[in-house]
């Protein structure tokens, strides 16, 4: 935790010298390195919780190994036998029932799991200050594209530093 300060620290300090450019650059460098900065950590964050909530509620399937599923997509050489009658005796129609049964539909359950995690105050908010922030600049006569794509890209490198540490 030290060191992600450490390094919003050293990185206010540098945007802040960007003011002795031009009050442009300064306020371009540090509304696009906070808009970046925070959609990355409001995303990881996001994503954190929704995992989390997944494994309380027990939402969630083993996966098989990503080999097998390349070779077999459709579990089609699986060796478990769907049934240990002889031929004659299967009932094609219930097995056929079963394996419908088994494959999953979209339900309004699954979407709400999904929505949860894409539609969240920590996702949503970082946007709407990207949004109007960028507004605000271009209704100001202030942007300048020189300095807010390097601060976007070093925001979006600097929030998965830091995701990595804080939100692990």
């Amino acid at each position: 935790m030290k060191k992600t300060i450490s390094i919003l620290v050293v990185l206010e300090i540098i945007i802040l010298a960007t003011y002795f450019i031009s009050y442009a650059a300064f306020i371009n460098t540090q509304v696009a390195f906070l808009s970046a900065f925070f959609i990355i950590l409001g995303s990881s964050y996001a994503y954190k919780r929704m995992v989390n909530s997944q494994i309380k509620s027990g939402n969630f399937e083993d996966k098989r190994d990503l080999l097998d599923t390349i070779e077999d997509p459709h579990e089609l050489y699986d060796d478990t036998p769907i049934n240990d009658a002889p031929y004659e005796e299967l009932d094609l129609k219930s097995i056929v029932k079963e394996e419908k049964a088994k494959i999953k539909t979209f339900t309004v359950d699954s979407a709400k799991y999904g929505a949860r995690g894409s539609i969240s105050a920590f996702r949503l908010v970082p946007y709407i200050f990207l949004v109007l922030g960028f507004i605000a600049l271009k209704n100001n006569e202030l942007l300048s594209l020189w300095y807010y794509l390097p601060a976007l890209t070093v925001g979006i490198i600097i929030g998965s530093i830091v995701s990595k540490e804080v939100v692990a």
